[in-house]
């Protein structure tokens, strides 16, 4: 089953020349690519306008497998707790990503919480948005889309730790990209102490930690699931290093200081 594009036309350009144009143009912006294979990064999903040029600089400075695991948040509420969009095609303005159909099989035996569903992802934004990027980067990109809503820090720990095994046993190279914005809707000095608070476990691989961390401080990081999961992933892949590549707040482009969104850019190896 393909999935077709729901926020082309407001989040990023429909028009696929200006679209690519302008994902080059923030992938353009990073530094060397990195030598060391990416095992995760975390990027943002809001309107390009805003976080694209996170995304682009930390993006276009990991050093990607051809297949990408993505990870997000499921802001609907809809479908499993762990919703794995199966197979067909990803469709972008002027492209389109195909599921790695092989990588899907294993997660879905890598644990029984893993269930085959769209449901979970035909109204959800958050993974959308990261494709203009990978297929700018490598057209010929694979993917396994997972929204994520499990609440509980075991499931989150024993699922994560399945994907990781499962990806190790793969045969062929994956990284995993997690969707994820930081702080809404507070003030931008806020933001920033909030996030860094966040992101301070982020640094040092506990993902235990960065569940702890944003439940007990309210920090709205609307991507704490996937990125705890993910953490427990790239943990039992061997990850010993992580890395911030670029953060900001909404409020840089708005001008409004009040009322911000932070993105934040995490390359891990």
């Amino acid at each position: 089953m393909d999935r077709h594009p729901i926020v082309a036309g407001r989040f990023y350009d429909a028009r696929p020349e200006r679209l690519h144009a302008e994902v080059d143009g923030y992938l353009s912006q990073a530094g060397d690519r990195q030598e060391e294979s990416t095992l995760l990064a975390m990027v943002p999903h809001a309107g390009y306008v805003f976080s694209g040029a996170v995304c682009g600089k930390t993006l276009g400075a990991a050093n990607l497998a051809p297949t990408v695991l993505l990870l997000g948040p499921n802001h609907t509420g809809r479908g499993e707790r762990f919703a794995l969009w199966p197979d067909g095609n990803w469709i972008i303005p002027g492209g389109a990503l195909p599921v790695d159909t092989g990588l899907a099989g294993a997660l879905l035996d890598a644990d029984p919480a893993i269930k085959a569903d769209v449901s979970a992802h035909t109204g959800e934004h958050s993974i959308e948005v990261v494709l203009p990027f990978l297929f700018r980067l490598n057209p010929e990109t694979t993917i396994v889309p997972i929204c994520i809503s499990a609440p509980t820090l075991e499931s989150l720990e024993r699922v994560g730790t399945a994907i990781g095994r499962a990806l190790d046993d793969f045969g062929a190279p994956v990284s995993i990209v997690v969707s994820s914005d930081m702080s809404h809707y507070i003030s931008n000095e806020d933001a920033r102490k909030m996030d860094g608070m966040a992101l301070e476990p982020v640094m040092t691989l506990e993902p235990a930690v960065l569940y702890d961390v944003v439940r007990s401080r309210h920090i709205s990081m609307c991507g704490v699931l996937p990125m705890t999961t993910g953490l427990y992933a790239a943990k039992t892949m061997g990850a010993t290093h992580a890395e911030l590549m670029a953060y900001s707040t909404s409020g840089e482009v708005s001008g409004d200081f009040e009322q911000v969104v932070g993105y934040a850019g995490v390359l891990v190896s």
